[in-house]
């Protein structure tokens, strides 16, 4: 009896409510299989001149929040598509989600603020997804994107969750270049042009390093002198990478100055004082001397 029962229901109800089911889950997977390919091709076509590595962040990203966003208008679109079929009348729940809505919008304003916010982080091109930024005071790698909240991971592997209307400044250390930017310092007595000659010379080795030179942009030089310091000359010394490798640059660049700098017999200071607490004793016990014989001879 009971088998009976769930037999005439589902040939009654019980294949349309599967036939919903299963046709809002073949639209979601046609649009988690297709959207990447179409919002590629036209990312590709309307970032002419761009790097791959940035065309691929911003489609990657795009399609995180596209398909995210459109698994819950389906989902919601299935849901009450059912409710429908088992005859619940769906008028006055969508009214009381509506004024729901009103309400929740009054008392939830910061929400509204982030999701306004999100949808022009994601317009604006403001950083993608792999990116490394800092927002809200916090610095660290896009982990994932949506129109509420951005994730960042820091160097500790904390993860970071920024709501998106928190977001006042956005800094994107990545995004198309980066660069290369430190200064160096030698002791006051070293020949300064012999020095950024020195400086040059690693620059453009290590920018013609087949290990290094695919990361490279433009080789670090030395630009100025950038500072009379306390216990050394500071020198400027800037070059352009690509996106995340400055700082492997940066460091590849300080090991060969600091083993070049040892082979050059150039000194990099480090900081030290000389204190006088008034003369010396021998200076004074000699002008001791002096005014005793004056005196001597006067008499």
């Amino acid at each position: 009896m009971l088998w009976e029962t769930i037999a005439n229901w589902f040939f009654d109800q019980g294949w349309r409510i599967l036939l919903i089911i299963v046709l809002g889950a073949v639209v979601f997977f046609l649009i988690r299989h297709f959207a990447p390919l179409v919002i590629s091709m036209a990312i590709k076509r309307r970032m002419v001149g761009k790097s791959k590595r940035e065309i691929k962040k911003r489609a990657n990203t795009l399609v995180t929040v596209t398909v995210n966003t459109w698994a819950v208008i389906i989902g919601l679109g299935v849901l009450f598509t059912i409710l429908s079929e088992l005859g619940i009348n769906i008028a006055p729940a969508l009214a009381g989600i509506g004024i729901a809505g009103v309400a929740v919008g009054f008392g939830a304003q910061s929400m509204v603020k982030d999701f306004l916010a999100g949808i022009f982080i994601i317009l604006e091109n403001q950083f993608a997804i792999g990116d490394v930024v800092k927002i809200a005071d916090v610095t660290g790698l896009v982990e994932d994107i949506n129109l509420r909240r951005t994730l960042l991971r820091d160097l500790d592997g904390v993860i970071h969750v920024v709501p998106n209307g928190e977001i006042k400044v956005a800094s994107n250390y990545t995004q198309d270049w980066s660069r290369v930017n430190m200064n160096i310092s030698v002791a006051y007595g070293e020949d300064l042009d012999r020095v950024i000659e020195v400086i040059n010379r690693v620059g453009n080795e290590i920018a013609e390093d087949p290990k290094w030179a695919e990361d490279i942009l433009k080789a670090p030089q030395a630009l100025r002198v950038d500072a009379l310091g306390d216990s050394g000359i500071d020198i400027k010394i800037l070059g352009e990478t690509k996106p995340l490798r400055q700082w492997d640059v940066t460091g590849e660049l300080r090991l060969r100055l600091k083993k070049t700098f040892d082979k050059e017999n150039i000194e990099i200071p480090w900081p030290h004082t000389k204190v006088y607490f008034g003369n010396r004793p021998t200076e004074v016990k000699d002008k001791s001397s002096d005014r005793l014989r004056k005196v001597r001879k006067t008499d």
